[in-house]
Formats: structure tokens, sequence, C-alpha cells
């Protein structure tokens, strides 16, 4: 091979080299932008009186701390308590997620309810809790954060709605405010929610206390574990006392009526509309 030759081989290669390393680098580029669309649940920790609450915070696409996020406080039902940090992303807002991110354009926490446990007292404290971290941690707009929960959990929203400075909306799905007598609390809930479960009409007492906090209520007519009869009380009595309240009822729908709820567009405008005054 002439030196002539051989120098246009060593040229052919170095540019080769420099292709094939400005496509990793491409390749490396793209994989980073991608994983940033990408949304994302991370596991956090929060400790009440030396006891550790493990939480989820769901990223959406596209997060940046570049601006102010909303922020939804997701409760989940009784069959999701535990302590794996796991359970609570397995029905209700998690599962819409993986359909509907680009609806829901904001953070997520999902607490998890210990076993034996419902949403009051230590459990609605370590769920304010993981709320108020993520809120700092993850730039959240405090004037627009929200509540949502489902079956136990939409109870719990229900109560929690009575901090009616806290939330800019609350949307219940398939919950109950007035319980049956012979189901009792798991543990002696808290004086504000006693005077309010303890009320001649506990829903009036609820609407009272939630006041002017604007609410979208789910439910089905064909739940056999909630009444319907618990949605239709309570907002009838929010509705009573000047409230700002919104019904969704779905004929012949079982108690799993979030997964509509959660997968309807409308609900998702309405709840970002929605700001603290």
């Amino acid at each position: 091979m002439t030196e002539k030759a051989e120098g246009r081989r060593q040229k052919a290669e170095g540019k080769a080299k420099q292709l094939s390393y400005f496509c990793l680098l491409l390749s490396a580029f793209c994989l980073f932008l991608s994983c940033a669309r990408e949304s994302r649940f991370l596991e956090r920790s929060v400790t009440l009186s030396d006891h550790q609450y493990r939480y989820r915070v769901w990223l959406p696409p596209h997060y940046t701390k570049v601006h102010h996020w909303p922020v939804i406080l997701f409760l989940h039902g009784s069959n999701e308590r535990g302590d794996d940090n796991e359970r609570q992303l397995t029905i209700g807002l998690a599962p819409a997620l993986e359909r509907f991110a680009d609806r829901y354009k904001a953070i997520i926490v999902f607490p998890q309810c210990s076993f034996g446990q419902e949403w009051y007292g230590q459990m609605e404290s370590q769920a304010m809790a993981a709320l108020e971290i993520s809120i700092r941690e993850f730039h959240g707009d405090r004037r627009r954060v929200y509540l949502t929960g489902i079956s136990m959990g939409a109870s719990g929203a229900w109560y929690m709605a009575r901090h009616r400075r806290r939330f800019a909306a609350v949307v219940p799905i398939s919950g109950e405010v007035a319980r049956d007598p012979t189901d009792l609390f798991p543990v002696e809930p808290p004086p504000d929610i006693s005077r309010i479960v303890g009320a001649a009409d506990p829903y009036a007492a609820l609407a009272q206390e939630i006041g002017a906090t604007p609410v979208w209520v789910f439910h089905g007519t064909k739940d056999d574990e909630v009444p319907v009869s618990e949605s239709r009380s309570m907002v009838e009595a929010l509705r009573r006392d000047g409230g700002r309240v919104s019904y969704t009822e779905y004929p012949g729908i079982g108690h799993d009526a979030w997964d509509l709820a959660y997968a309807d567009a409308g609900m998702a405008r309405w709840l970002f509309q929605q700001r603290m005054r």
C-alpha cells in the first residue's frame, strides 16, 4: 500500500471514529431526554412519633422545578392498607396515570394507611406530613393543593375536607360519611371528627365544616359496599348550606366508580381550575 493510500485509510478511520463517538453522544442525549419526559414514582418517608411511614410521589412528564406545580393528595381504600409502599399504587389514581398522564400535570402524593387503621388521627397526620414535605421538596403551588380518595380514602377525604383553608378542591369517590352503628371505628377518632359523626345530622355538621371548598362527588348507583345514599345525602347537605358542589352518579356502576371518575377529562380540567382564594 502506498503512503498516499495509507493516509486515506487512516483519515477514513478517523472520521468513522468521530461519527461513532457523535452517534454515541446523540444516543445518550436522546436517552436523557426520554427519561426526563417519563413520569415516575419516587419513594419517600416521614417519621412521626418515632414511627416511619413510607409514601410515594409521582412526578409528571416534563417535571422541572422552574415553576410551581399543582399538588394532589390521594387516599387509597381499605384493601390497599399495609407498609409495603406499593399497594396504594394498584387501584384508583395511580393506574389512571398510565393512560392519562398528560391530564394530571401535577405532583401526586400517595401515602399508605397502616393495617387496622383508617384515614384519621395518626394516619391523617402522616398523610398531611407527606403532603407538606412534597410541596416543599418538589416546588408545589400552595394555592393549588387538591384532595381525592376512593372508598375508605373517600371517607378520609370527606373528613379531611374540614380543613377548609388547606385544599383548593376535594374529589371523594364512593365514600361514606355516616357509619353504621355496628361498624365501629378501629381507633377512637379525634374530637373534631367525633363531633361530626356523633351529630344528629352528620352530613349537615360536615357541610358546615367544609364551607365553600369546591367538591365534586362521584358514586355508582349499584355500589353494594357503600350505599349511593351516602353521597346523595352529603351533596344535599352541601347544597342546603350553600356549598360549591358537583355530583356525578353512574347508573349501573358498582363500588369501583373511580375508574370512570379519574378517566373523566372534564373532572381533571375542573380540578386544576380551582385555586385557594
